[in-house]
């Protein structure tokens, strides 16, 4: 079985002492390709890197993360502006609302995010969506914005049944990771009322490991966990679920990816 890891920070210091054998363990375990979020301006240099080095198995994308967005967002977003105009990215992104952290910051975010929804449009790339605390306030941008054009995923989804309906009547699709395996993360009451079409696979690493995992640093190699658990859920030969999340987030992602 092949697998797609559809969000990973595999560039992340928390990688540095054993980032050549991570990425190695990844390959082993059939994870062939590794669509990687940017952070903000000081994420990107490690993140191209190592997309440098593993040319065919790890993509970069390109995007401020909510939790960055600072007052002085502008200088944030021309840079992910530049880059998109410079080279290929495998979309933009994560960007979205996060008020877990810190909601005096919630006007700022919602302009960085319709900032990058209209930087989606204009080059013609998903969207990879991060939504804590803040479904409600993302998925109306998305509404609002959505004319047939954007597509793309809502990152670590462990929203409600009546919300992961929503995300594919936007016409996106929903990111599973560990949280599917843990016990009261809440997806064993959403994934089997979706389609695997509806579905990628991702880690989030470092962080969210999957069980037996959890509460230890997450990497790539652990995609099978998570698509044996949704393979339980939704009742279907786990290969099933490796083929069928492995070509969603490839058509998702394009070319780049391929």
């Amino acid at each position: 079985m092949t697998f797609s890891d559809s969000h990973a920070h595999v560039y992340s210091p928390h990688f540095q002492p054993d980032q050549d054998e991570m990425l190695l363990r990844a390959y082993e375990n059939g994870i062939e390709t590794i669509f990687m979020p940017n952070i903000d301006h000081e994420s990107i240099e490690a993140m191209l890197d190592v997309e440098a080095r593993y040319p065919t198995q790890c993509y970069a994308m390109m995007g401020l993360h909510p939790c960055h967005v600072t007052r002085n967002l502008e200088r944030e977003l021309y840079e992910v502006e530049e880059w998109l105009g410079r080279r290929p990215f495998a979309a933009v992104g994560e960007c979205g609302i996060d008020l877990y952290w810190d909601k005096t910051l919630l006007a700022e975010q919602q302009e960085a995010l319709r900032v990058q929804v209209a930087l989606a449009k204009k080059h013609d790339l998903p969207l990879v969506l991060h939504t804590r605390e803040a479904f409600r306030e993302t998925a109306d941008i998305i509404a609002q914005a959505q004319d047939g054009s954007l597509r793309g995923v809502f990152h670590c989804f462990s929203g409600t049944p009546a919300e992961a309906e929503e995300v594919v009547r936007l016409g996106f699709r929903l990111g599973i990771g560990g949280v599917a395996t843990f016990k009261n993360g809440g997806l064993d009451k959403v994934l089997p009322g979706l389609g695997l079409e509806h579905l990628l696979l991702e880690t989030d690493c470092p962080y969210l490991a999957p069980i037996p995992h959890r509460g230890k640093r997450n990497e790539p190699a652990y995609v099978p966990l998570v698509a044996h658990r949704v393979a339980e859920l939704l009742g279907c030969p786990v290969e099933e679920v490796a083929a069928a999340t492995t070509r969603n987030t490839l058509a998702l992602f394009g070319e780049v990816g391929k």
